[in-house]
């Protein structure tokens, strides 16, 4: 039954196949057959080049079946326009969401006719304001250096880089064509937490080697941190940031388990694990309990690497417990050279529904919280801030810079460049398109030169968008955006300043004591930098 299954997706073919073959046969009978003949051996013909050509993943995977995707697709806006529901209105990522990465990644016209879909009168609306004097900005490969004093080994980021996702979510070939697509572009790939395997190596791209709580990776037998294993894959050149995962937007204090019949000896081999045992995520990390713990952990990190730029990545949840990280921070001296921001819009491979629908705090509040509170503590310009979630167009990531981050990253947005049509699939490991599946056949339809490509073009055009609205806007560059530069609708109809929605709250309000609105003064007064809890 199993290995039907692995097949059954070219049963289409396999019957059109037959039927030519039967067609043929009974062309001896009456010479009638020769229509069937023509248009069976047709659609042979169709599934023998489906099945060999390289740049469709579905049609790999689905021969002739598969075709039936784009012609629906293609005829499909006008029954949406006029019998179901608009470009807009799909979820997690609307169809005009997904076409501008497909479009983007593909080298092709990304301009839109007749004007906006959007309902620009409709409460939450936002644009950005532009100058009569607008500038313009040629594209260059904008970037951003990651790395307080204590970093001996800055890194020049780009703006825009590829999110967290292990090797075992997602494929083999998914993971070498993203990273071989960074190198090709000159950005950065985040390893997730599954560790660093060898496609990561292979790929030869910028990567930031990300820590979770089950350190795989850099572990003991026990499932400890090891500090000299961390050592000897951190010394890799190839490594440029060092990440360690406090939570994801999609499901934060939420553990994880890849249970023993999923892992593959690769898999095994890039985390670290044996074969045949459960492989567990803890929700909390073993190394630190306290604020203060976690910064002297950064602080050893920091040392083990060699002085590579470390930080932390994390979901807002409880606030005063950010503000207890950021006393640590004072306390120590020991400051993280950068915080990735996620929020809870976030990308996952599975999550409960409860926790991608109700845990975890938006990014744009997540955002603004953070940024304001290094303000506040005078630590904002050591520490530098990267924002994740959702963010796939260059409004995306200019409204993420107008409310204080440095870069930003995507995942989904650089799955669609890599293939994935939203199937949803994820957790089953029959993703239609190969890109998040350990199945040997499926994955085999992602074709690594081809994607990876994609991948380098979809970056570039998405930040020679962001260069363009930068300059519409009379900036000189992306990261000059700030909150006045955003309006947006309200409950009551009435436009608002990103200045009075998002504010940028004064330097070192926190230090001296002042109340600058949003109970910042007051949950920093309860934050203890040598405990987590709350205080009695």
């Amino acid at each position: 039954m199993h290995l039907f299954q692995e097949y059954e997706r070219f049963l289409t073919f396999a019957g059109v196949a037959v039927l030519t073959v039967v067609s043929l046969a009974l062309l001896g009978v009456s010479t009638w057959f020769w229509l069937p003949a023509l248009v069976f051996g047709g659609l042979t013909l169709v599934g023998v080049y489906d099945v060999t050509q390289r740049k469709h993943a579905i049609l790999r995977n689905y021969p002739v079946l598969g075709h039936m995707r784009f012609i629906f697709e293609g005829i499909r806006p006008e029954i949406r326009q006029y019998l179901i529901e608009s470009d807009r209105d799909e979820e997690p990522f609307s169809r005009e969401d997904r076409s501008l990465v497909y479009q983007r990644a593909k080298g092709q016209e990304d301009k839109r006719p007749f004007g906006t879909q959007a309902r620009v009168y409709d409460a939450g609306y936002a644009w950005f304001t532009h100058s009569i004097q607008p500038k313009h900005l040629k594209y260059k490969e904008f970037r951003v250096k990651i790395g307080n004093e204590d970093c001996a080994r800055p890194y020049d980021a780009s703006l825009y880089n590829i999110s967290a996702m292990s090797f075992g979510a997602l494929s083999a070939n998914a993971i070498l064509a993203l990273n071989t697509g960074a190198k090709m572009g000159g950005f950065a790939h985040d390893t997730g937490e599954g560790g660093v395997s060898r496609y990561h190596r292979e790929g030869g791209g910028d990567l930031i080697y990300e820590i979770g709580s089950g350190y795989f990776g850099c572990r003991t037998a026990e499932g400890a941190f090891d500090p000299e294993r961390f050592a000897d894959t951190a010394a890799l050149d190839q490594i440029k940031m060092i990440e360690l995962k406090l939570s994801q937007g999609a499901k934060p204090g939420h553990g994880g388990m890849l249970p023993a019949s999923k892992i593959s000896p690769e898999i095994a081999e890039a985390r670290g694990v044996p074969m045949g045992v459960d492989c567990i995520s803890p929700a909390a990390h073993s190394a630190f309990s306290t604020p203060i713990e976690m910064m002297e952990f950064l602080g050893l990190l920091r040392e083990k690497s060699g002085g590579k730029p470390v930080g932390f990545k994390l979901c807002i949840g409880h606030r005063r417990e950010f503000m207890c990280i950021v006393k640590a921070m004072i306390e120590t001296g020991i400051v993280p050279d950068f915080i990735v921001v996620d929020g809870k819009e976030g990308g996952t491979g599975a999550a409960p529904l409860e926790f991608a629908n109700h845990v975890g705090m938006p990014l744009v509040e997540g955002l603004t919280f953070v940024h304001n509170t290094l303000r506040g503590a005078g630590l904002r310009d050591k520490v530098r801030i990267g924002a994740a979630g959702k963010l796939i167009s260059a409004f995306d990531i200019a409204r993420a810079f107008a409310l204080g981050a440095d870069w930003a990253n995507s995942a989904r947005g650089f799955m669609f460049a890599v293939g994935c049509i939203q199937a949803q699939a994820c957790h089953t490991n029959h993703c239609p398109v190969g890109v998040a599946t350990q199945d040997p056949m499926r994955m085999r339809a992602l074709d690594v030169t081809d994607k990876s490509h994609r991948v380098a073009r979809f970056h570039k055009n998405t930040l020679k968008a962001l260069a363009e609205m930068a300059g519409a806007a009379g900036l000189d560059d992306p990261r000059d955006f700030q909150p006045h530069h955003i309006m947006q609708r309200e409950n009551s109809g009435e436009m608002v300043t990103g200045n009075e929605a998002f504010p940028y709250l004064p330097e070192g309000f926190l230090i001296r004591g002042e109340e600058a609105g949003g109970g910042y003064l007051d949950r920093w007064t309860r934050a203890d930098p040598r405990s987590f809890a709350p205080p009695e």
